[in-house]
């Protein structure tokens, strides 16, 4: 198998097939992938959340499967159920979407907080209880979990515990300029694109596997734990949040900075590596205070705070 630095870049040609701009959602599906976490997705409708999944399943050659979250979706249509055959008069274990490798929840907080528990095992365990049977999920399984900013009603809060969960959280922004003129081109000339298909799934097992080999010097370490220990302790951060990141934070800033580190051909990390995963990593696992809201203050404009007060030793 190629250097995964080689690999990566054509993951990337094969994505720009498809996909126009949109840089740090493709990075940070490749980490969550290479990570063996999952990712939530923020973004207004249109901006190729969908559409990057369904290009990367093709390429890693992945099975995928997308679920349109609703307020009448039930556990069973997620994970499926044992179905009654009166021919046979038995049972039968019929499994639904999340056995895939690849699962996009669509619009996640507009399901019930039933479907969300029952979505939570499969990320937490990796593996889905049907009646009084366990069945394992097969690797990779990665869960990509769609927000929409704009509409909140009929909307279900997400848990804290179930945020956690996600190694990453990714917001999206609007194409500039060029990449509009570059999409409409792209989408209305009619033209076929064939996506090759470059990695399988053991060659996911073995970048993941190269992924823990990366060095981490003791200084990143304390570095990292400085970061998260920032956010629950100091007073510059105790006036905008309510908690601060929990232990999960660290062990995922490691965890992507390696992988982030192995995609650009180094075999150990570096403080910036820290601090460019330190925004997708952190913003989720920081509850913001009433204060903040008030105040228009941002996850990341706090990540900013913390970033410039703290500095590695």
């Amino acid at each position: 198998m190629k250097h995964p630095k080689e690999l990566i870049a054509r993951i990337h040609t094969e994505m720009q097939k498809k996909i126009v701009g949109q840089e740090t959602l493709v990075r940070d599906l490749l980490i969550t992938l290479f990570s063996g976490g999952h990712i939530l997705l923020e973004g207004a409708p249109g901006l190729a959340k969908t559409l990057s999944v369904d290009t990367l399943s093709k390429i890693i050659s992945a099975d995928f499967q997308r679920i349109q979250f609703t307020p009448d979706l039930l556990p069973s249509d997620l994970i499926g159920a044992k179905i009654y055959n009166p021919d046979t008069k038995k049972f039968s274990v019929k499994k639904w979407p999340i056995f895939s490798n690849l699962v996009l929840a669509d619009e996640i907080n507009r399901a019930p907080s039933k479907v969300q528990s029952a979505l939570l095992e499969a990320m937490a365990e990796r593996q889905v209880t049907i009646g009084d049977t366990t069945y394992m999920l097969d690797a990779p399984f990665m869960v990509l979990a769609t927000q929409n900013p704009i509409e909140q009603d009929g909307t279900y809060h997400l848990p804290e515990a179930q945020l956690d969960r996600f190694l990453l959280k990714t917001v999206i922004d609007y194409p500039s300029k060029e990449e509009e003129i570059q999409i409409m081109q792209k989408n209305t000339r009619g033209e076929e694109v064939t996506i090759e298909a470059i990695l399988h799934p053991k060659d996911i097992a073995d970048i993941q596997k190269q992924a823990t080999d990366i060095h981490v010097q003791d200084a990143i370490y304390e570095y990292v734990r400085d970061i998260v220990f920032y956010s629950r302790e100091e007073e510059v951060t105790q006036k905008y949040l309510a908690y601060g990141a929990s232990p999960r934070a660290s062990i995922a800033l490691i965890k992507t900075a390696k992988v982030l580190a192995l995609m650009e051909g180094r075999d150990f990390v570096i403080p910036e590596d820290i601090k460019m995963m330190a925004y997708p990593v952190l913003r989720h696992r920081m509850l913001l205070s009433f204060e903040a809201m008030a105040d228009g203050v941002s996850s990341d404009e706090i990540i900013d705070k913390i970033l410039a007060n703290v500095k590695m030793r």
